[in-house]
């Protein structure tokens, strides 16, 4: 388990959301996770903050015209503004330009050079995510793509991310800030036909019946329960079509 209540580091994954239908969303999610869902008021278009206990984990908002359900990994930055020339310095796409969020902080989204949405955040009084690898919050996050080696140039040269190697074919590495043993987040080759893309990865306590769980509530598995060095885990999709993934990790 990890709590922090200041901002994240640099290059941090530090919070996910979904557009999506808020209220099914909020009643698949909560039905899975325990999670209790807070819609905010108008000024903040029907945003729904997701907690664990009193933790913040994740969000909801209002699924936009001709978007796909989909989660979205943000990446912590100390400022916003800079990190979006940063990523067009860096070939990437400012698809939401900086912008602030009241008090919360701020925000910025772009498409990187592989054709993957992200985001990055500012934090203010809203520091994203203050609990993780605890059930029902983040656990992990990766960005698989047809081109790695790009991918870890350009967030490389935004975010600072250097990488070490775990296996070579299919390629796959994790990310780390700067010389920090500790890894932030994944990055590795798709596989053939797939589209680039952050997966974002939610800690339960028992990845099998969190399976259950899923189909029961109108999901559907993209891929089965598996054991990995890092947890027993599946790919599945909520019943508005939204990935991700149900990792149970280890017993330390």
């Amino acid at each position: 388990m990890v709590v922090r209540t200041t901002a994240w580091p640099v290059g941090t994954p530090c919070w996910v959301d979904l557009g999506t239908d808020v209220e099914r969303a909020a009643a698949f999610y909560s039905a899975l996770f325990g999670w209790r869902v807070e819609i905010g008021p108008a000024e903040f278009g029907g945003y729904a903050n997701c907690y664990v206990g009193e933790h913040p984990v994740a969000g909801l908002g209002p699924l936009q015209e001709g978007q796909a359900s989909a989660w979205v990994t943000y990446l912590s930055t100390e400022d916003v503004t800079a990190g979006a020339a940063a990523i067009e310095a860096a070939g990437g796409q400012v698809v939401a330009p900086p912008m602030p969020i009241g008090a919360l902080g701020a925000m910025t989204a772009a498409v990187d050079p592989t054709g993957a949405f992200f985001a990055l955040w500012q934090s203010g009084t809203h520091t994203g995510s203050d609990l993780t690898a605890e059930p029902g919050s983040l656990v992990w996050a990766d960005h698989l793509s047809a081109d790695p080696a790009a991918a870890k140039a350009f967030y490389g040269s935004v975010l600072g991310h250097t990488y070490r190697e775990v296996r070579p074919d299919p390629h796959y590495s994790t990310a780390h800030l700067g010389e920090a043993d500790e890894p932030v987040a994944g990055l590795g080759a798709a596989a053939p036909g797939t589209p680039p893309r952050w997966t974002v990865y939610f800690e339960v306590q028992d990845a099998d019946a969190a399976v259950t769980k899923v189909i029961e509530l109108g999901g559907s598995v993209q891929e089965g329960v598996t054991d990995t060095p890092h947890g027993r885990q599946a790919v599945v999709s909520d019943d508005q079509g939204a990935r991700f993934v149900v990792n149970t990790s280890p017993e330390s």
